[in-house]
């Protein structure tokens, strides 16, 4: 069966980290970006007809996948496709996921031989063998199929799509925009719908000014018995990373192997931009304990608990604990680092300290000194 996939870029702001890019080109877990695990879900499944959809600050984006050689894609009509729908409208409100189908509807309609279409947003990361899901859609004979994860809802996390599902493993309710109670599954923000189906039903939804996946389609389709939705139950590790404080800790929590090996699950690899660096360098007088460490890093100080981008220097007798620290930073001699994140080029002077704390790191931009 031939599937389309449909990656949206989530342009949901994360402060300083998201200023000058989208969720799904930011860094993640040492080399990789968000947009890369959505990407090789797809490619793993088969998937080779993809279409990205940003609103904007997508130049990092494009730049990262290139001509999508790394996935098994190809950048051109038919393989892998970047779609701006508002690049012509700075000022254009952004009104849901429906909307910005529609105004990509050339791309949904292009290729009769696409049968369904698997929607990611890149701001929840998993490692997914996107065939099961697939299958359990195709035998369930729903309209759509909402891969969910359960644990996530708590009473507190606000939540886009919570259903709770009986147990006859049909949906009973379901809560948008809301902090569900933990007996509610929490939406992944990943749909399976049949594609003449999601096409109808965004021009339908678009005449009636309804522009929302969440509430317009799924939740008031099936409120109506006019959707039948199915549920996929994820088992494995699905990291939400939709503030500041998620993006910390999940980062952090690759340091333990059971989550890494989880996540680039060898059977199912995670791929991204290749980029050839020498080999670490670790100084005589390092430290380096916990960590996760990327390739062509410069180590002299000590490094505790904490994720290093490429390039990374900490010099000799600096501290660096509980830190995610991007590509081609420097930590000057004798500086320290807690509960911090630094951006890409962010050069750290000798002796200077930088100290926050788990539920608010402090964030260092691109390109600054401090």
């Amino acid at each position: 069966m031939n599937v389309m996939g449909i990656i949206f870029t989530n342009d949901a702001t994360m402060g300083e980290l998201t200023d000058k890019r989208t969720m799904a080109s930011l860094p993640f877990g040492g080399r990789y970006r968000q947009v890369d695990f959505a990407l090789s879900n797809l490619s793993n499944a088969g998937v080779r007809h993809v279409g990205i959809i940003s609103r904007h600050n997508y130049q990092s984006l494009m730049n990262h996948i290139g001509d999508g050689e790394e996935w098994g894609l190809e950048l051109e009509e038919g393989g892998l496709e970047f779609l701006t729908p508002y690049a012509q409208s700075s000022t254009h409100t952004y009104r849901g996921k429906l909307e910005s189908l529609a105004n990509a509807m050339d791309f949904l309609e292009y290729g009769a031989d696409d049968e369904l279409v698997v929607m990611i947003d890149s701001a929840i990361l998993s490692n997914i063998d996107l065939t099961a899901v697939l299958s359990a859609h195709i035998a369930s004979g729903k309209d759509v199929t909402v891969v969910t994860k359960a644990g996530v809802c708590n009473g507190k996390k606000m939540i886009d799509l919570a259903l709770k599902v009986g147990e006859d493993g049909e949906v009973s309710d379901m809560l948008v925009d809301y902090a569900a109670p933990a007996d509610y599954a929490a939406s992944m923000d990943m749909f399976v719908l049949d594609k003449q189906f999601l096409i109808r039903s965004v021009k339908k939804m678009i005449a009636r000014d309804k522009f929302h996946m969440d509430r317009d389609l799924v939740l008031g389709g099936w409120q109506r018995g006019v959707v039948s939705v199915n549920t996929f139950p994820f088992e494995g590790i699905a990291m939400f990373n939709e503030s500041i404080e998620e993006y910390y800790n999940n980062s952090l929590a690759l340091i333990q192997p059971e989550v890494r090996k989880d996540m680039f699950d060898g059977r199912h690899p995670i791929y991204t931009k290749v980029r050839f660096r020498v080999p670490t360098y670790y100084g005589e007088d390092s430290t380096v304990d916990n960590a996760l460490v990327a390739d062509g890093c410069m180590l002299e100080g000590e490094v505790r608990n904490s994720v290093l981008f490429r390039n990374v220097t900490v010099d000799k007798d600096a501290e660096v604990e509980n830190c995610i620290i991007f590509n081609d930073t420097v930590v000057g001699e004798g500086a320290e680092l807690k509960y911090a994140i630094l951006d890409k080029d962010v050069t750290v002077t000798p002796g200077a300290k930088l100290i926050g704390t788990k539920k608010n790191p402090v964030i260092v931009k691109r390109g600054e000194t401090v």
